[in-house]
């Protein structure tokens, strides 16, 4: 019998395959296994595979890790990498605890009071990658990341985070709009950053509940989601600068009441 969508089954399985990153490439890969607080679930490797050191030492850290080892075939693993162009016969399961569905955030949030960033179209990988790095260390609790329209975590991203991506709250979601929807009746507020606002964050009175959604790096926030949104805030800007990148406006949000 097959789970169905609403099955404990189903669910749990859900929630297990939301904690995990897939990473291809063989440099990162190594990287990654390189790094002490990186736990890794399952290696997967091309039966296609010419011997060499790299490779080795990829299964050599995997095992000593305790991680499960699978080979493929070359179509099978590009299935599993979802990039057969750059895994380079390579893909390994990440076991990151602080992923999660938003969804299941949201039914049992860590505290009552809580900051996220919700990113709406950010495309270019280093912008999210940053975006990640600035919020782990600061004052946020989670990043709202849509499956589709965002750059995906890859090498890329996990590059600009400087590793961050391992130690991240990450809140997947397939839907931002659907999501946003969900927090708002929970009683969260949203905001969206806009040049164009008159409510700058300088001056924001934030509620016990806050989403931060950052928008395309060229477009802004989408139009569906910025009807969303419970307020519109700029970042006060001198000397006729019209915008800021958007990973230094998530990281002035981030350190907003750290540095107070």
């Amino acid at each position: 019998m097959k789970d169905t969508k609403d099955s404990p089954e189903y669910l749990a399985k859900k929630r297990a395959f939301s904690k995990m990153l897939t990473l291809y490439g063989r440099k990162p890969v190594l990287e990654a296994l390189q790094d002490p607080s990186v736990t890794p679930f399952r290696l997967h490797l091309a039966t296609s595979n010419k011997p060499v050191t790299l490779l080795d030492d990829i299964l050599l850290l995997a095992e000593s890790k305790g991680a499960e080892v699978r080979y493929h075939t070359r179509d099978a693993l590009s299935r599993i990498s979802k990039n057969s162009k750059q895994d380079q016969g390579v893909a390994i399961d990440l076991q990151c605890p602080g992923f999660q569905q938003a969804d299941d955030f949201l039914a049992a949030p860590p505290k009552a009071h809580f900051e996220l960033l919700a990113l709406d179209g950010i495309t270019n990988p280093q912008n999210v990658g940053m975006i990640i790095r600035s919020a782990t260390a600061g004052a946020i609790d989670g990043i709202i990341l849509p499956e589709k329209g965002c750059a995906p975590i890859d090498p890329l991203v996990i590059k600009a985070s400087a590793g961050t991506v391992f130690k991240a709250n990450i809140l997947r979601c397939s839907s931002l709009v659907k999501t946003l929807k969900q927090f708002r009746q929970h009683g969260t507020h949203v905001y969206g950053l806009s040049s164009h606002a008159d409510t700058t964050l300088a001056n924001l009175t934030s509620h016990s509940a806050n989403i931060y959604v950052l928008g395309n790096e060229t477009k802004g926030v989408s139009k569906e989601v910025s009807e969303l949104c419970n307020k519109h805030i700029a970042i006060p800007m001198n000397n006729n600068v019209e915008s800021l990148n958007v990973a230094v406006t998530a990281a002035l949000i981030a350190f907003r009441t750290v540095i107070r």
